[in-house]
């Protein structure tokens, strides 16, 4: 039996979680095909512990998931690094960056194959094909190149979570201790990162996974999510939970049926949500998920302006006086809004682009205003391959581009990219990037985030006291003094690169 190694590049320093993606392809092979995983974020060196499987011989097939962002940085070499010294090995690239990059991946001469999407019926199939040496074409959710053709496979349904094999949770525990997975976290001392669906039923135009899941979704049972997390609270002592679905609180019948299964079992807990969905969801519904735990949820507010929310294909009902209502209406259930907001969306002029960006900012304090709860989270806009929606359409008329080799996705400016922390956009200038770092050194300064359980009450005072004139008199230029706290003295951490 040929062995299949699984690779989780790391994604972040001295914080670990469990790798569901891959955990979730080898629930899929079980039985089919030996497997191990390489995780390097728990790896001092990822690449000294793959080539010791390699050596072996036995191992014919290395599955990467690869994110946009950190990941690449060892996905790339050592993705290199294995063709040139194991040839023979067949390299699969899974994730969201193989499938929205797919072409400088395959173009590259190492990668052989890209899972496109959920790699539960593919994965298993490619490498049945391939031991079997018989055709693909008839495998659903896999590109791949045929001479200089992109051969991209149907689309398969989105597999049914509730008949998927079981994570192979004990087995992880074999290469890595699992109890090691469950990190501290604002949530808890030992915290569970937990899968319960796949995709979103929305198309916003600068998400990365639409072109994905293309507005499907499908979730596990309330039942089943909650026998989960009890079999890892039993056995490894979780006792918080990190939601990392795309979108958890799609069904507010799923939703209250868990809220009612874990409601004494003291468990916090948190998740990703729509604003104009939640916000329908009834008072007493929002209560009880509050009872069972739910200490913050992360909204995309994306911006204010309505018009803009159009462009984004935000779909939905969503507008920036829901926005505000729905921040105001969470605070009477002790729920904390955590609301991202996308600022430098493509303009008609420079003019037009900056006044987007002052309207965003005068709209975040608004938010500030009626909950100061709310966590507040700024991403610059960064252009996702959305083919066929207008504003990227928009993109590639301004001249942006993306890398043409896989190679250059290395360079620092593209790993900013990747963390919408520096977009390269043609309508954005060095000014207006300023405008939006400034004015988040100082609201994080004034509002310094609940999540961080690393600050001291006294730093958080003296943080505030520093920001607040800048912050109540709109001065964001140069607030080289908040930086310097923030770097030295508090070192601090921002939610939307570093979690909880």
């Amino acid at each position: 039996m040929n062995k299949v190694l699984l690779f989780n590049p790391r994604s972040a320093n001295n914080k670990f979680r469990i790798p569901n993606s891959v955990l979730q392809v080898a629930a899929s092979i079980e039985g089919l095909f030996e497997w191990c995983i390489v995780d390097g974020n728990r790896e001092t060196d990822p690449w000294k512990k793959i080539e010791q499987y390699l050596q072996t011989g036995t191992v014919s097939y290395i599955g990467f998931t690869v994110m946009p962002g950190p990941q690449l940085k060892q996905a790339i070499p050592y993705s290199k690094k294995i063709k040139e010294l194991y040839p023979a090995v067949i390299q699969i690239w899974g994730g969201y960056f193989a499938s929205n990059q797919y072409k400088p991946v395959l173009d590259s001469g190492y990668v052989d194959y890209v899972i496109n999407g959920p790699g539960d019926v593919a994965f298993p199939a490619l490498l049945k094909a391939l031991e079997n040496k018989t055709d693909l074409s008839g495998i659903g959710n896999l590109i791949y190149k045929q001479g200089d053709r992109f051969i991209k496979t149907k689309k398969l349904d989105l597999p049914d979570l509730n008949t998927t094999p079981a994570l192979p949770y004990h087995k992880l525990d074999t290469f890595y201790s699992l109890d090691k997975y469950l990190g501290k976290t604002y949530l808890g001392t030992k915290t569970l990162a937990y899968h319960s669906s796949f995709g979103c039923p929305f198309t916003c135009s600068f998400c990365a996974v639409v072109p994905i899941y293309e507005a499907r979704w499908k979730g596990k049972s309330a039942q089943m999510i909650y026998d989960d997390v009890q079999m890892i609270r039993k056995k490894w002592g979780a006792n918080a939970i990190e939601f990392h679905d795309n979108n958890f609180f799609v069904s507010e019948k799923r939703t209250v049926e868990f809220a009612k299964l874990i409601k004494d079992d003291k468990i916090n807990w948190w998740g990703e949500a729509r604003i104009d969905t939640m916000h329908k969801y009834k008072d007493e519904s929002l209560q009880l998920i509050s009872d069972a735990g739910c200490r913050m949820i992360f909204f995309g507010a994306e911006t204010g302006n309505d018009e803009v929310l159009k462009k984004m294909d935000k779909g939905g009902t969503q507008t920036g006086k829901q926005i505000l209502e729905f921040a105001e209406r969470l605070r009477k259930f002790n729920i904390i809004p955590e609301y991202s907001f996308v600022l430098g969306t493509p303009a008609e002029s420079p003019e037009k682009a900056m006044q987007q960006i002052d309207e965003d900012i005068a709209f975040i304090k608004q938010v500030k205003k009626v909950n100061p709860d709310t966590e507040i989270v700024i991403y610059v806009y960064s252009p996702v391959p959305t083919e066929g929606s207008d504003m990227y359409e928009q993109v590639l008329k301004s001249g942006f581009k993306f890398p043409v080799h896989l190679e250059d996705w290395l360079n620092n400016e593209w790993e900013n990219f990747d963390l919408r922390k520096n977009p390269l956009t043609p309508w954005l200038n060095a000014k207006m990037i300023d405008k939006i770092k400034n004015f988040e050194t100082v609201l994080n300064g004034y509002y310094p985030t609940v999540s961080d359980i690393r600050m001291r009450p006294f730093q958080r005072k003296v943080m505030k006291a520093l920001s607040g004139l800048r912050y109540n008199r709109s001065i964001y230029a140069f607030p080289y003094e908040i930086k310097a706290l923030q770097k030295f003295w508090i070192r601090y951490r921002q939610p939307e690169i570093q979690g909880f």
